[in-house]
């Protein structure tokens, strides 16, 4: 069996898998109104708010889709804050549904300067919201979220918040960092299969909400209150990742939160301490590393994509490699979710050996 060390979809404990293979249910019956209850109460504690959540049946990036949508108008000038692949993205579809974007972006590798956003808000008056991912796997870098919704709420402006590979892993207290909406997904930290999109709505998103023209239908927050007022989803939901979804965050609350966010702190030293043990160069700002994925550049004549195979097909460990600009140039060791010491162990040991079969010399 393969070992998946990457940033997701991630490994799976038994239980959750086992949830899996129970019987369909009536989405529209007292049973699944149980259990859509359950995990909206149980998903409120973890999102650490008392605002509105939903599930979504559909990807992280379905859920950015929701978060433009519901909130936005065509024409509305957003700020999109990058510094990745994922902060592109949903500048892109916002952009898509004829938001007027302007893009701040950062080198990649390092984390969003909270004093350009403020020069950039000042210069901008008319900005509606503030766009920013959290956590970016692209790059192995977290950004200082708490820092950015202080500037960004200083102008009052509305902050949709991509926390797809974050939220359950690293500390983000939506209510206490006044996140408008903030969007997760289960085949994250959530340690289920993919196939739902979590996000949690303010009260000024619902003020947004009601003026936005932007065109909905799937994803209307709207839909989703009313139905769920009902225990019911406005469509039919992935059924099988909810049974997942409900052991997995019992799952979680046993474990406590801070002891899980303090869990992933450890693993993330753990991990660039290996990298740098073994005499690799860490990509990201270390200042700035994230918890869930650590991004190690090439150096010493290292063919990534020589070692990306065969630590895959001699030792059945999967990394993840660098995308659009980075490939080829980083590789990317995920510990998110259902992890722990040992398995960064058995990353780091099977690195000592592959990396001089790959080319690299220290």
């Amino acid at each position: 069996m393969e070992h998946l060390r990457i940033p997701g979809p991630t490994p799976c404990p038994p239980q959750p898998l086992q949830a899996m293979a129970r019987q369909m249910i009536n989405h529209r019956g007292g049973e699944f109104g149980r259990i859509v209850n359950e995990v909206t109460a149980n998903l409120k504690k973890l999102f650490q708010t008392e605002g509105d959540v939903f599930l979504l049946t559909g990807s992280g990036t379905g859920g950015l889709e929701a978060a433009v949508v519901n909130t936005l108008s065509p024409g509305d000038k957003v700020l999109s804050v990058s510094i990745g692949v994922f902060g592109d993205r949903f500048a892109t579809i916002a952009e898509t549904f004829g938001a007027e974007v302007i893009r701040l972006c950062f080198e990649w590798g390092k984390a969003a300067d909270a004093d350009a956003i403020r020069r950039k808000l000042q210069s901008e008056p008319d900005i509606k919201a503030v766009l920013v991912t959290h956590n970016e796997t692209s790059t192995g870098v977290t950004n200082d979220l708490a820092e950015i919704s202080s500037v960004v709420k200083e102008f009052d402006k509305l902050l949709l918040v991509d926390a797809v590979s974050s939220l359950g892993s690293i500390n983000l207290p939506v209510d206490q960092w006044r996140c408008d909406v903030t969007v997760t997904g289960s085949q994250k930290g959530w340690m289920v299969p993919p196939g739902l999109a979590m996000v949690s709505v303010s009260k000024q998103a619902w003020q947004a909400h009601a003026a936005a023209k932007m065109p909905r239908f799937y994803w209307d927050f709207s839909k989703a209150k009313s139905y769920l007022e009902k225990g019911q989803t406005p469509w039919t939901p992935a059924i099988s990742t909810v049974f997942a979804l409900e052991v997995s965050l019992k799952m979680m609350l046993d474990e406590g939160l801070p002891n899980i966010v303090d869990r992933h702190v450890r693993l993330g030293k753990m991990a660039r301490e290996g990298a740098k043990s073994l005499g690799l160069p860490l990509f990201a700002e270390e200042k700035y590393a994230s918890n869930t994925v650590t991004s190690v550049a090439a150096a010493g004549g290292l063919d990534i994509v020589k070692m990306l195979k065969i630590i895959r097909e001699e030792h059945h460990i999967v990394l993840g490699g660098g995308q659009l600009k980075l490939s080829g140039k980083i590789f990317r060791i995920g510990h998110l979710g259902w992890v722990n010491e040992a398995d960064i162990e058995a990353v780091i040991s099977a690195l000592k050996v592959v990396l001089p079969q790959a080319g690299f010399r220290r």
